[in-house]
């Protein structure tokens, strides 16, 4: 790699779930706003909804997501109780019904275990319309999935979970702070399936602590033979201003960027080899799974899930720290559990931040979605589309010069690709077409 590629790839960058970025939201938009969007929302909208757990039994060393951990009881039913009056409240603000797609994250939300998350799921479907093409998906932690969560799960509608693998190697697993047996995920996956749940996908890592390139290959390999249905593969991103328990991490034990590039490679290789696809930066599927198809159609879409086939008119967001996307703009719920509770107790919907779109900023957003679902973009063509002049984002250009002199994109006319060598720096060529970097700092991970 020459210096100049190295340093792009030590570079931060935002991840591009969302555009603009969840640093950009602002109070300014709070409950009064959220509830006059919803009230906006046609009757016959397809919606989207996502519900955050944010507990976990333990805090995994690595892990960057809102959660906290929790060994009571009490306070999961006290949680479940306020996230059914969410629903109920939610409900009677919009008059859209129709849903295509659920989520639960967190955390780990099969905390709530059968009863609860069979009963959230049975006021979901009192208040809202389920379509017959639901997807209904789930995030799970595999040390804690036994056969009465897999059978509560499958009666309550789920039909697709993504468990939390990571690595397999003992001494990763050690320094990253998650000990989890190949044995556990295997015993887990035979779980699942004989409750009929047989979509299953998988998260790994690299980038942890103590990983190489060895290491990599062989956690792809084993999961290959436990045969999920996709892969998301992430880079992990030490942002210890952000997850403090990351301070824990030996800095001097993770990967630099070469190593990092090493490693995504890898994996790519390893998994494209067994047969799945790439999709975007991170995931890999059958080739016939419907993201694979979504992917070669170029209808992949991408959210605070990540990438998705979801192509719903909005995404609601329920409980902690969840947020929403509407036609209007970015909603964010509260995020602490005190408060959140208090608001939706008081009938308020508990709206803290959020963004109001403007034109500039949905015709970025749909140029940094195709690049980062299809690596390459006409940016003169979406501009024209969204009403302005095909040269509104010529201002890209200059940015994206190391990234086309190093081959990593090519651009002909304002049509943009970002080449297969290029691919992991997608980021650094999504973020060339983002006005708020450098208006407001905030703090990324590497883009690598």
């Amino acid at each position: 790699m020459s210096s100049a590629s190295l340093a792009l790839a030590e570079r931060s960058a935002p991840r591009y779930t969302s555009y603009p970025t969840a640093p950009h939201f602002s109070g300014e938009v709070g409950p009064e706003t959220a509830a006059r969007w919803l009230a906006e929302l046609s009757p016959q909208a397809n919606l989207s909804l996502y519900l955050h757990v944010p507990f976990c039994p333990a805090i995994c060393t690595y892990c960057g997501c809102h959660t906290k951990a929790l060994r009571q009881d009490a306070p999961l039913t006290s949680y479940k109780e306020t996230l059914l009056r969410e629903i109920e409240l939610l409900a009677a603000t919009t008059p859209a019904r129709r849903v295509r797609s659920i989520h639960w994250g967190g955390g780990t939300p099969s905390m709530l275990g059968p009863s609860r998350l069979r009963e959230v799921a049975r006021v979901l479907g009192e208040h809202f319309r389920m379509d017959d093409a639901l997807e209904h998906a789930i995030e799970l932690d595999p040390r804690l999935v036994d056969p009465a969560l897999a059978e509560a799960l499958a009666e309550a509608g789920v039909n697709r979970v993504s468990l939390g693998v990571q690595d397999f190697n003992p001494h990763v697993q050690k320094a990253a702070g998650r000990e989890q047996p190949y044995e556990v995920v295997e015993r887990c996956v035979a779980i699942l399936r004989a409750a009929g749940l047989t979509a299953i996908n998988f998260d790994l890592m690299y980038g942890l602590p103590e990983q190489s390139v060895e290491d990599v290959i062989r956690t792809a390999k084993l999961a290959v033979a436990l045969a999920p249905s996709r892969f998301a593969v992430f880079g992990y991103a030490h942002v210890p201003w952000f997850a403090v328990h990351q301070r824990l991490i030996d800095e001097a034990a993770l990967a630099g960027a070469n190593e990092r590039l090493a490693q995504a490679e890898a994996v790519r290789e390893t998994l494209e080899a067994a047969g799945y696809e790439a999709i975007g930066l991170d995931h890999f599927a059958r080739p016939d799974d419907a993201m694979a198809v979504a992917a070669r159609s170029g209808t992949l879409h991408r959210n605070f899930q990540g990438y998705t086939t979801d192509a719903a008119d909005a995404l609601l967001g329920l409980g902690v720290s969840s947020i929403a996307k509407l036609p209007q703009g970015y909603l964010g719920n509260i995020g602490d559990t005190g408060n959140w509770r208090r608001a939706v107790e008081a009938e308020r919907l508990p709206v803290s931040r959020g963004l109001a779109f403007s034109g500039e900023d949905r015709a970025r957003g749909a140029v940094i979605e195709r690049l980062m679902c299809d690596f390459s973009v006409d940016f003169g063509r979406v501009a024209a589309a969204h009403g302005f002049a095909e040269d509104a984002f010529d201002d890209a250009v200059p940015r994206l010069e190391t990234l086309l002199d190093e081959g990593l994109a090519e651009l002909s006319g304002r049509r943009l690709a970002v080449t297969r060598r290029g691919r992991p720096f997608a980021r650094l060529a999504a973020s060339a077409f983002d006005s708020y970097l450098e208006a407001r700092a905030a703090r990324h991970s590497v883009a690598v």
